[in-house]
């Protein structure tokens, strides 16, 4: 009976409107022909590694897209004890991204990502220090995830409508 009902849930999702997006190979192309302009710190250096896995290799040619990115990263502490002392820390990590036309300089999209991880601060200095970087990684990862999903989202839609860009 369950396979049953998966089977007919399989079959009814195209009727639902849901497309692939990276499926396509105009979006993927497009996404190969985005430059990443240069990101400030650590967080801008991994931030600029993961959206150069997600892009892909460059298709070759001048770039269609410039990518530019400011980043937010910061950690504040909650969660205190009588003594005054920290028992938990919050990272944040905000990115505010501009896609523009290399051609003509215009701003298609202007957008902001983010998200925020809780840091549990024990006694030992390096696995707080540790505990932070890994967070930082883990937020990289996130942001640059909604970054190229809200590119690809951009450039899906603007080739459907390509006369109301």
């Amino acid at each position: 009976m369950k396979r049953l009902a998966a089977l007919a849930l399989i079959l009814m999702l195209p009727a639902c409107g849901l497309q692939p997006l990276y499926g396509d190979r105009n979006v993927s192309n497009t996404l190969r022909s985005v430059e990443l302009a240069p990101i400030e710190g650590k967080a801008g250096y991994l931030v600029r590694s993961a959206l150069e896995q997600r892009l892909g290799k460059p298709a070759g040619g001048a770039a269609r897209f410039r990518l530019q990115i400011e980043l937010d990263d910061q950690i504040s502490g909650f969660g205190v004890r009588r003594d005054d002392s920290v028992t938990r820390e919050r990272r944040v990590l905000r990115a505010r991204y501009r896609l523009i036309e290399t051609d003509g300089g215009t701003t298609v999209l202007d957008a902001t990502a983010g998200s925020d991880s809780g840091i549990d601060v024990v006694s030992s200095e390096y696995a707080v220090v540790a505990a932070e970087e890994t967070a930082l990684e883990r937020l990289t990862e996130i942001v640059s995830d909604q970054i190229v999903a809200r590119v690809a989202l951009y450039v899906k839609r603007s080739e459907a409508a390509p006369d109301k860009k």
